[in-house]
């Protein structure tokens, strides 16, 4: 079974404004796979965290490149966004009908996966992904 470890943020600048995704991959040695970033136009927060995890998990199942073993991998998901995180794993319902269209999207891929659990990290222990978001957020000046 492969082991991926994933960091992701998203932000915007505004809320809404022009917003940016980013995921950093990591294999099960804390070899660093890739990292990832995408402008997304104008969105929430909110919305930019569930579009990077959306980016992230999407970038693990092309490296795998197999459904076989994608079904036969694990993913450790770490966010700095606690509210996300709790609606990921159920602890909280998602009641804005905007972020629901992401929410349907994210569960189809998890169940691609053999598992995938979602962790909250302080914001500085997800600085590399902020980085890809703040980055992505300047070149679209």
């Amino acid at each position: 079974m492969s082991k991926y470890v994933l960091y992701t943020d998203g932000g915007a600048r505004g809320n809404p404004g022009p917003a940016a995704a980013g995921a950093v991959i990591y294999d099960a040695e804390n070899n660093k796979i890739g990292e990832f970033s995408s402008f997304l136009g104008v969105a929430t927060n909110n919305q930019a965290e569930y579009q990077a995890v959306i980016l992230g998990l999407g970038q693990i199942q092309k490296i795998i490149n197999d459904s076989s073993l994608i079904s036969a991998s694990r993913v450790n998901a770490f966010l700095d966004s606690e509210l996300i995180v709790k609606q990921l794993s159920g602890e909280y319902r998602v009641k804005n009908k905007a972020l629901q269209p992401l929410v349907a999207k994210l569960r189809k891929m998890i169940d691609e996966f053999a598992e995938v659990n979602f962790k909250h990290v302080p914001r500085e222990n997800n600085k590399e992904a902020d980085k890809l978001v703040n980055q992505e957020l300047d070149k679209q000046r």
